[in-house]
């Protein structure tokens, strides 16, 4: 017998010995197996087994009352919790829901995804979120300014296999981390090829870099789903500063999260050559 039958069986027994009692007038004996019942019912929902249920269902408590008529009806339930008929008419078991999040944000459900929160604290928002996956297009020219465009053709990860839905998010930063330009969420890259996702995918640059505060820099950070913890975090992140702008290819390295926007606490990610790879062009208006 099972572990899931022989739980459904302890609980129908416990049912049956309070409603037993509550019928014969046996109030002191009914309320301490309704007890036990509720006991083991909280057990079973605060359980991991039983993730998918929302903390208002794992909810015990209720200042509704009961009949003994209503709660005799919950026993043909009580026997068939927890089971499921695949062939009625198909299989259905429950599917997890997952959020969709607006650029550059990110839902930090366990320590390590707080702490990414914690350092990019500094990052303020100073532009509103719009729909994931939806680029700017570039700003009109201005005579004598510059705007840049970046193509992230590609990054290297030693387990680019296994990631599910990538895309980069990618703002522009001044020196403490305060957003100069809307952020910016690239479509999901659909190309993995060896250590290698593709995106092959334009940035357009939204403010001219003459325009640009010292000390400001250009951060793209990799994001990937984790279906088990049903959320999507930041894997790693990348950044390049205003030196670094220069017409043609580039490759910069990447770093562990959490991102640091100030660029105070970096830590390479991994000593392998496995960079991000990316494209400049400038467009001057003389």
């Amino acid at each position: 017998m099972s572990d899931v039958n022989k739980t459904i069986q302890k609980w129908h027994a416990s049912f049956r010995k309070a409603t037993d009692f509550d019928s014969w007038g046996q109030l002191v004996e009914a309320i301490d197996e309704y007890q036990i019942l509720a006991r083991q019912l909280q057990k079973e929902a605060q359980s991991t087994n039983s993730s998918d249920y929302t903390e208002e269902q794992k909810c015990t408590q209720s200042k509704e009352e009961f009949k003994l008529e209503d709660l005799k009806r919950l026993e043909t339930i009580i026997k068939n919790i927890l089971t499921y008929n695949k062939e009625f008419p198909f299989d259905v078991q429950p599917v997890p829901l997952r959020k969709i999040l607006a650029p550059g944000e990110e839902e930090n459900l366990e320590l390590e995804e707080e702490e990414d929160a914690a350092a990019g604290a500094g990052a303020t928002e100073a532009f509103p979120p719009r729909a994931p996956g939806t680029l700017l297009p570039r700003l009109p020219s201005e005579p004598g300014m510059t705007l840049l465009t970046i193509k992230i053709e590609k990054i290297g990860l030693k387990d680019a296999g296994q990631c599910i839905d990538p895309y980069m998010t990618i703002s522009v930063k001044d020196v403490n981390g305060v957003d100069l330009n809307p952020v910016q969420d690239t479509p999901v890259a659909t190309r993995k090829e060896d250590t290698y996702i593709h995106f092959s995918v334009d940035i357009e640059i939204q403010r001219h870099l003459e325009k640009l505060p010292k000390g400001a820099a250009i951060f793209f950070e990799f994001k990937h789903y984790k279906p088990k913890k049903r959320f999507t975090s930041t894997k790693c992140f990348a950044f390049m500063e205003m030196d670094e702008i220069k017409p043609g290819p580039i490759v910069i390295e990447l770093y562990k999260k959490p991102t640091d926007f100030k660029r105070k606490k970096l830590q390479l990610l991994t000593k392998k050559p496995l960079y991000l790879h990316l494209h400049q062009t400038l467009h001057k208006d003389s």
